[in-house]
């Protein structure tokens, strides 16, 4: 009889964290995946994923819809309690073997409690970081409800071993999103922007741009407004093409866009185009090809340190990370950022590929894992 594994995905996060997985599992004759699809990734302006999933061949078992508008600290957690119930609704009904949930977000939070209430297997991948915002609190509880674990780095592995958890059930096998990465595959054509929604102004990809990628802090949500002042005055006195991608659904996501907006307004001929979403394989393509890769995104740290791509990232949201030498960290400073952005853009085709977060087979690997794998739904701590 096939296993049956549900994976969860939330948000283009979600997805571009998984997809390879959900690769080999679809592939997998003793497994029968169920991909439950849900909060900002059914919602157009985050970037409806229902149809790349179609596109990359992956059918969605149930959808649910719990996100409360006003993405603020209550609705974030108000909807993190709807996640709750509609997924233990969904749960009775696939009556999945394990529940595979994704990295840190307050939907994976969602996920695991109603998983592992109802005693269900629960594996968790990128478990054991060391992270800024509430992401560093939600990972790792996270981890104490998870029964399987799948962390990224040698240090998350070691880290996981001393939280109590059993070492037989931790598994490094590195990031699956760099098993999407293929640097033959990465070429952008002039064509590149008619395909997807933007707005602002048409990037020339003969000349050199950067990339950009800034999400909300939810425990310095109050301070939103300024943050995104700063570093879209930063970006408007480089003066170079810049591709800014829209941010997502956190506390203080409604901010960072209202932001944005009263800045477009004033300054439509500037050189930012924004853009909304992109399948993965597309967002890896402006990473591989930018000067280099601003904002705070962790695709910053593990993407972009496979592929050898300058970055700085701003704030605390990434800066106790586990990272590669690609990258450089600075506060909400406007000089200091233009400054390091230039410094990173000299180092461009200088940077050596890092495997500090895989080496591009972790999806088989999982897929392997969770084929045979048999625990005790009854957890202990091992100190």
């Amino acid at each position: 009889m096939k296993r049956n594994i549900a994976v969860a995905i939330f948000s283009r996060a979600n997805y571009a964290r998984i997809k390879s997985v959900l690769k080999e599992l679809r592939d997998n004759k003793k497994v029968n995946l169920q991909i439950i699809l849900g909060g900002s990734a059914l919602l157009e302006r985050y970037g409806n994923l229902e149809g790349i999933l179609k596109e990359d061949g992956l059918r969605v078992s149930a959808k649910t819809s719990f996100m409360i508008e006003g993405a603020t600290p209550e609705t974030m957690a108000k909807s993190t309690g709807l996640a709750i119930i509609e997924l233990s609704t969904i749960f009775s009904n696939l009556k999945p073997n394990i529940v595979l949930t994704v990295a840190d977000r307050f939907e994976t939070m969602a996920t695991a409690i109603a998983s592992s209430y109802m005693n269900i297997t629960l594996a968790h991948t990128q478990g054991g970081e060391v992270t800024g915002s509430i992401d560093e609190s939600v990972r790792h509880a996270i981890t104490k409800l998870a029964h399987v674990h799948f962390p990224a780095t040698k240090d998350s592995y070691n880290r996981l071993i001393r939280m109590g958890e059993l070492k037989k059930n931790i598994f490094l096998v590195g990031c699956p999103s760099i098993d999407l990465i293929n640097k033959k595959k990465l070429k952008i054509d002039k064509f590149f922007f008619k395909k997807f929604k933007y707005v602002g102004k048409n990037i020339d990809f003969n000349k050199k741009y950067i990339l950009v990628q800034y999400h909300p802090v939810t425990t310095e949500y109050y301070l939103e407004k300024s943050k995104t002042e700063i570093l879209l005055n930063s970006i408007n006195d480089l003066n170079i093409q810049t591709i800014w991608m829209w941010p997502n659904i956190d506390a203080g996501t409604d901010i960072v866009t209202k932001t944005i907006r009263r800045y477009r307004e004033k300054n439509n001929e500037n050189n930012i185009s924004f853009v909304k979403n992109l399948p993965p394989s597309e967002f890896l393509k402006l990473i591989y090809n930018s000067e280099c890769f601003v904002g705070n995104s962790s695709a910053a740290i593990r993407e972009s340190a496979y592929m050898g791509v300058p970055a700085v990232s701003i704030g605390s949201r990434q800066k106790p990370r586990e990272h590669a030498n690609n990258v450089v960290f600075t506060l909400y400073n406007k000089n200091e950022i233009v400054n390091k952005i230039k410094m990173q853009m000299k180092k461009k085709n200088k940077i050596k590929s890092s495997k500090i977060f895989g080496s591009g087979n972790a999806g088989k690997k999982i897929s392997k894992i969770l084929e045979r794998i048999n625990v005790n739904i009854q957890k202990k701590i091992t100190y």
